[in-house]
């Protein structure tokens, strides 16, 4: 089998398990799904998997006029995969028919009596005038997740974020030494008005200068912005709880605060012991249950990057819509309340605590802070924590926290969704 059918073959096979088994990307890579790939191919295989998945619907509407009922799962994959690298992709429509037939019959019994119809369906769907796919609109969000969006943020917002999900998302870098200005013209990048450094176009990040030396790690410019909101200062104790896959503790050492990270996972912790070398930084690595952790109190500021949906993640993990659904917000709440209560006991008399999740949803947000304030008497917001370069005021909430959302910077290329507040316990 040649490399681009080994390559399209397996993205197929991603997509399958996402939309069949509800296996997200992460895990199905983690479990070796792309082991087999050489390097490159494992790439292909994963961006084309991502592509698809954000223009599915875009992929079926072209394939409808040719498809009288649906084929087999794996079947159906390869024709989406097919039809979103033709017009999404800008692949030559010839090519990818003929690599798809191939594929087609050398993916088993259930699959290879399908290769005349995919033959017959690419070859038609591939003449569809490009315009009418420029034309199609965004995927919409799974009623679950685009119901509370909608009662939230409204209609035009709502639609504004799945159309920036669906654009995907640049390369996101903070600078060590926090001169973005100068990374940015070392990289051919865009320094952002937040500090961070976005680069639109970008091959594989350990080959970019700077990386070997440690100047710089990758981390969005919205989830860089909770160490910012927490200004850590040279010499101070600061917890970072749920710390993994790390950024936001190279921020806080790089800052020059004394560091405790803490995470439950001790694989993800690899991860943050490597970047730390890599970028020769100091911190003390605790794998631990933030819950029942029974180690240091008294830390002069506490990071708390909270487990949550991921709902504002989606435009770097398309895959998310079709994995999760709204069973289990409700025990992801309790869990972001108790890690917060829990996280106020290890500050010090007049300590500071940000509170940050990746969500789109108040119930992981602004509405946390509002029943935090209402359970701790003489806890306050810092709305003073929040003037930092490149904030929109229009960014800001009523409970002094601030909201950042995909559609945010249209024209810079987005950002992750998150809601982020600084805390204050009282001086004693």
């Amino acid at each position: 089998m040649a490399t681009d059918d080994t390559a399209r073959g397996a993205a197929a096979r991603l997509v399958v398990a996402v939309l069949e088994d509800r296996a997200p990307l992460s895990d199905q890579i983690g479990r070796g799904a792309l082991s087999g790939l050489a390097p490159p191919d494992r790439a292909r295989a994963q961006r084309l998997a991502l592509l698809t998945l954000r223009n599915l619907g875009r992929a079926d509407a072209v394939l409808k006029p040719f498809l009288k009922k649906p084929p087999p799962a794996l079947v159906r994959a390869i024709l989406r995969v097919s039809v979103t690298e033709i017009f999404a992709g800008s692949a030559a429509a010839h090519g990818v028919v003929s690599q798809a037939v191939s594929l087609t019959r050398a993916s088993g019994r259930k699959a290879e009596g399908f290769a005349g119809m995919v033959n017959a369906v690419l070859r038609r769907a591939s003449g569809t005038p490009p315009e009418r796919w420029a034309m199609l609109p965004a995927d919409p969000l799974p009623g679950w997740l685009r119901g509370r969006l909608m009662s939230a943020w409204g209609k035009a917002a709502t639609m504004a974020m799945e159309a920036a999900q669906a654009k995907g998302a640049p390369l996101d870098l903070t600078p060590k030494d926090g001169d973005a200005a100068t990374l940015a013209a070392r990289l051919g990048g865009e320094a952002l008005p937040t500090g961070s450094v976005r680069l639109h176009t970008a091959g594989q990040v350990s080959d970019l200068p700077g990386y070997a030396e440690g100047d710089w790690w990758v981390q969005d410019a919205a989830a860089a912005l909770a160490a910012k909101v927490l200004t850590p200062r040279p010499g101070e104790r600061v917890l970072d709880l749920c710390a993994a896959p790390g950024g936001k503790t190279l921020q806080l050492a790089a800052a020059g605060a004394r560091v405790t990270a803490l995470d439950l996972s001790d694989a993800r912790m690899g991860r943050v012991r490597e970047n730390l070398a890599r970028c020769r930084l100091a911190a003390d690595i605790v794998v631990a249950d933030a819950l029942t952790w029974e180690g240091e109190a008294d830390f002069d500021a506490v990071l708390l990057d909270a487990p949550c949906s991921a709902t504002g993640t989606i435009r770097r993990h398309p895959d998310l819509p079709f994995v999760r659904d709204a069973a289990a917000l409700k025990e992801i709440a309790a869990l972001q309340a108790a890690l917060l209560d829990r996280a106020l006991t290890r500050l010090r008399p007049g300590g500071r605590l940000v509170f940050a999740t990746c969500s789109l949803l108040p119930e992981e947000g602004e509405r946390q802070v509002s029943a935090a304030l209402t359970r701790h008497p003489g806890l306050t917001t810092d709305r003073a924590a929040l003037d930092l370069p490149g904030i929109d005021a229009e960014w800001i909430t009523a409970e002094n926290g601030l909201r950042l959302r995909p559609d945010y910077w249209p024209d810079r290329g987005g950002m992750d969704g998150f809601f982020i507040a600084c805390l204050r316990v009282p001086q004693g």
